[in-house]
């Protein structure tokens, strides 16, 4: 949590006047019970209307000046509390984006969903609690202490047995409960996962008919957080009825004490009523304190899992020393010699001495069957992922010696999985080159196969699209995917099976297009078809993440059996196309 107060730092102000009007607020409160005495001793007694109704007004004045002190505290309480929130969300997410694939991969999705949304609004509420309450609560329960000793020792002696006795049952319960609210935290996790899963997942769900499924791992993993907060909340519910036990117990020793005093004449039946008012006070404040430290508790134990993430340190960093062009005189313009790749935490290597030279402008093919790296091996261009051994440059540097920014500059990536994000498609392509001009992106949308299907559209560029695309084809998807990738001119395009849902005329007709647009890109396809890569100037085969073959097309066929297979279950040898 420590580290997370910095982000109270631009509200020094508010955190300290919220604290202090609670105060006010408190120190009016505690006057209340002595005007009540007086109204009943002095008032009553001499059946002096008068008086009572100046002492009445008198109380309610204190009242409406409670009243306002708890609105201002309660304002610059919520104040700092939405701000500090707001820059913690804020530094979170952008902590978030500069994560490596490694580190998403460890963490999971639904879990940093959880810490942006659920961990951070608990913590702000209990920043909230704090500034309204941490100091309010103690300060009334020995403030009232103290103002009983000023009324009669003996009697205020019920105080020092009963305090204590609050305070055992209070933190008790706390203390109990404090471990299993962390695991109740843990526990909406694994719902929150459920739920992302079955809403993304939803059209695969009902297209194998899983609704039911489905529905009963959900409820066995909310039945599970139910239990436990079930669970934790009966530990918590002791809580009430022990206090008023205690409290009960404590009013009838004071009124029993009071009443022998009162027959004695040492104390008023007004200085009894403030006493067994105070003591009512003090039950009230000790029950509000053990809630107030079962939030901060639930607070800091989300604050703990948002300074986790905090404490992840990507995996890909820069040097201080890194260049942001490459501009080497070599052979190859993008070269792998001898590189290995394995994901954190896998004993086995996901790519086993990769060898590949490629010249600038070239056309690389790479196919294989699933899991055999593919997108592994692309990934590793863009620096998604470090590789474990080897050397992997571009243009004769190292790519870990580029600063990422002007790496990534260089490479134009259409992922296997079209992302579209909500907004019109003209803000989607913008994605691909912030200042793109109308002319770039019909240039984009002609190249990418998209143009006549925008155009068709009653708004144009200024069509939504909704979430994730989802008012579009699979295809259109694909193809807007690429427009995004092409509009910024990459150096190297990277296509990672980024045309599946396309039909081979289209696909053809897509490639020769990219051909035409700069002859210097240099283009990575990576894809199931043989159909899609065969006119490439180089094919990688890749088996088990090791490459079986490279060559052209013509050559492969000849010489590489996993080709052949690849080549010959698309197109039988009858009837193959050339």
């Amino acid at each position: 949590m420590k580290s997370l107060l910095k982000y109270l730092g631009k509200y020094k102000k508010e955190s300290v006047l919220g604290p202090l009007f609670k105060l006010l607020e408190a120190s009016f409160e505690l006057l209340i019970p002595i005007v009540v005495a007086r109204i009943v001793d002095v008032g009553i007694k001499s059946r002096d209307m008068n008086y009572i109704l100046k002492m009445g007004g008198l109380m309610v004045l204190l009242g409406l000046i409670g009243l306002a002190c708890s609105v201002t505290a309660q304002y610059f309480a919520a104040k700092a509390a939405v701000g500090f929130a707001t820059g913690l969300r804020h530094d979170l997410f952008k902590h978030i984006q500069k994560l490596s694939y490694t580190e998403m991969d460890k963490v999971g999705t639904s879990t940093l969903i959880t810490r942006m949304t659920s961990d951070v609004n608990q913590v702000q509420s209990g920043v909230n609690l704090v500034l309204r309450l941490f100091l309010r609560s103690p300060f009334i329960v020995f403030g009232a202490m103290i103002m009983a000793f000023t009324i009669n020792v003996k009697a205020a002696l019920v105080f020092v047995v009963a305090i204590p006795a609050l305070s055992v049952v209070v933190f008790g319960v706390m203390i109990a409960s404090i471990p299993m609210y962390r695991k109740v935290q843990a526990r909406l996790d694994k719902v929150m996962q459920s739920a992302r899963e079955n809403l993304t997942g939803v059209r695969v769900i009902r297209a194998f008919n899983k609704e039911e499924d489905e529905k009963r791992k959900f409820e066995d993993a909310n039945q599970l957080l139910v239990k436990q907060q079930v669970f934790v909340g009966k530990i918590s519910a002791l809580m009430n009825p022990l206090t008023y036990i205690i409290i009960n117990g404590a009013i009838i020793a004071l009124i029993w004490t009071g009443a022998w005093q009162v027959e004695g004449g040492i104390i008023t039946q007004g200085e009894v009523m403030a006493l067994v008012n105070y003591m009512s006070q003090i039950l009230v404040e000790l029950v509000k304190l053990a809630n107030l430290i079962i939030n901060i508790t639930k607070s800091l134990a989300c604050a703990k899992r948002i300074a986790g993430v905090f404490e992840i340190e990507s995996s890909i960093q820069e040097h201080e020393k890194a260049v942001s062009k490459g501009g080497h005189d070599t052979e190859a313009y993008i070269e792998f010699d001898h590189v290995s790749f394995a994901y954190s935490g896998s004993r086995e290597d996901a790519l086993t001495d990769i060898n590949l030279k490629v010249k600038k402008g070239q056309t690389i093919g790479i196919i294989g069957g699933t899991g055999s790296g593919k997108s592994t091996l692309v990934n590793l261009i863009p620096r998604f992922y470090d590789i474990t051994s080897g050397s992997l440059k571009i243009d004769g540097t190292e790519v870990s010696d580029y600063q990422l920014e002007a790496l990534r500059k260089k490479v134009g990536v259409v992922p296997q999985k079209a992302v579209l994000f909500k907004g019109t498609i003209e803000e989607n392509l913008c994605w691909g080159k912030k200042d793109a001009t109308e002319e770039e992106m019909i240039t984009a949308l002609q190249a990418s196969q998209a143009l006549e299907f925008v155009r068709e559209k009653k708004d144009g560029l200024q069509t939504v699209i909704t979430q994730g695309g989802q008012n579009l084809s699979g295809g259109q998807r694909q193809r807007l995917t690429i427009a995004r990738a092409l509009i910024r001119r990459p150096e190297i395009l990277i296509l990672d099976d980024s045309a599946s849902a396309l039909d081979y005329a289209t696909d053809a007709k897509l490639r020769s297009a990219i051909a035409h647009l700069d002859e210097n890109m240099t283009v990575f396809i990576v894809s199931q078809r043989a159909a899609s890569i065969w006119h490439s100037d180089q094919i990688v085969v890749l088996d088990d993440g090791e490459v079986a073959g490279i060559g052209t097309h013509e050559q492969l066929l000849h010489s590489c059996s996993v080709y052949q297979e690849i080549y010959y279950s698309q197109f039988p040898k009858e009837g193959g196309a050339q």
